[in-house]
């Protein structure tokens, strides 16, 4: 515990802490002290609302909808949701982070909540259950992991290289929790694949040639 708790981190990852800091902060004040229904609809992605379009019957403040995929990165549906979506960013965020640098990583971050508002739109874009939640945006940061310190745990199957299995392997088993802690503390509500899946693609693609840009005057 001493090590999680060790100021270097901080120093050696700002961009990871920060956002985990603003995530829990926000996440927090929602849950405390605003209806969840209201919130997500306040500041949730909602498919059926791109690309401006007002919802029914609903005579409230709403975040813009080009700014939804990014503030319901700061909305969790409890606290078990948040705990692991925390736990995963910092796991991951802090180790790509170190390869990538503070700026790449947050603009892996800010690309990743994007793409999985992307990817979740793609899945049904009449929906109009919210969206919230920043496992979409972690997705992307899991993917850059798992490709940048992946090859040696992970064999190789037939063409694809092993950090390619890697990151799919661990994006399954990423997916699969968040399918558990959807149904076990919300009651079931469905968890958002695509939004997994837009950001796990994004992650896949990016982190090499991040990795290059960091490095490109070496």
């Amino acid at each position: 515990m001493r090590a999680a708790l060790n100021p270097m981190h901080f120093r050696d990852a700002p961009a990871t802490y920060g956002i985990a800091i603003l995530t829990v902060a926000v996440s927090v004040c929602a849950i405390l002290f605003v209806a969840p229904d209201l919130a997500a609809v306040t500041g949730g992605f909602i498919p059926g609302r791109v690309p401006d379009v007002p919802i029914a019957n609903y005579a409230g403040w709403l975040v813009p909808v080009w700014l939804t995929p990014l503030s319901a990165t700061l909305l969790h549906g409890g606290w078990m949701h948040l705990f692991f979506n925390m736990v995963m960013l910092v796991y991951c965020g802090r180790e790509a982070e170190r390869a990538l640098g503070s700026v790449s990583i947050a603009a892996l971050y800010v690309v990743g909540a994007y793409a999985a508002a992307a990817g979740q739109w793609a899945q049904d874009p009449a929906a109009v259950m919210p969206m919230i939640g920043a496992s979409g945006a972690i997705s992307a940061l899991v993917a850059a992991y798992a490709m940048l310190y992946g090859g040696s745990r992970t064999p190789g199957v037939g063409p694809l290289p092993a950090g390619l299995i890697h990151a799919l392997w661990l994006g399954a088993a990423w997916t699969g929790i968040n399918l558990l802690i959807g149904f076990a503390t919300m009651m079931g509500q469905p968890v958002a694949i695509g939004a997994h899946i837009g950001g796990f693609i994004v992650g896949l693609v990016l982190a090499r040639p991040l990795l290059l840009w960091r490095y490109r005057k070496a």
